[in-house]
């Protein structure tokens, strides 16, 4: 099974989006052509919330006409994939993070955006119990 899942983590690390082929879940959940991917390291807030909402919107909105490419790790989440996208070379998960509208997951990230996470996200934003 892990051959199918290394092949599949290739074949998405080659693809890229345009506008057509790109859905924004919420702000840490993107769909690339077809594919669900995790956003590897990032804690959103719920789309239930009103902070997810506005997470979801900055993400749709930054994501508008760039091309998307997602490395990920073999690894899956309920019916997601998880990796690192990338908009234009940009590291989305680095982007929501430094926006203030998510946290860093160090379980997952090891505390790569730690240092991103603004003070009023950080106040605002519930970090996932998970994510310590």
């Amino acid at each position: 099974m892990k051959k199918l899942n290394y092949a599949a983590a290739l074949l998405m690390l080659a693809s890229m989006a345009n506008a057509a082929s790109l859905h924004v879940r919420d702000a840490d959940t993107i769909v690339v052509d077809g594919t669900p991917v995790r956003l590897n390291g990032v804690d959103a807030p719920e789309l239930r919330t009103a902070a997810g909402k506005n997470a979801k919107r900055w993400v749709v909105n930054y994501l508008r006409g760039r091309e998307v490419s997602c490395e990920l790790n073999g690894e899956r989440s309920y019916d997601r994939w998880i990796g690192v996208c990338y908009a234009d070379g940009q590291d989305i998960g680095a982007a929501v993070i430094a926006a203030g509208h998510a946290l860093d997951c160090r379980r997952y990230s090891g505390g790569r955006y730690r240092h991103l996470e603004t003070p009023a996200a950080r106040s605002k934003i519930r970090r996932a119990g998970y994510c310590d």
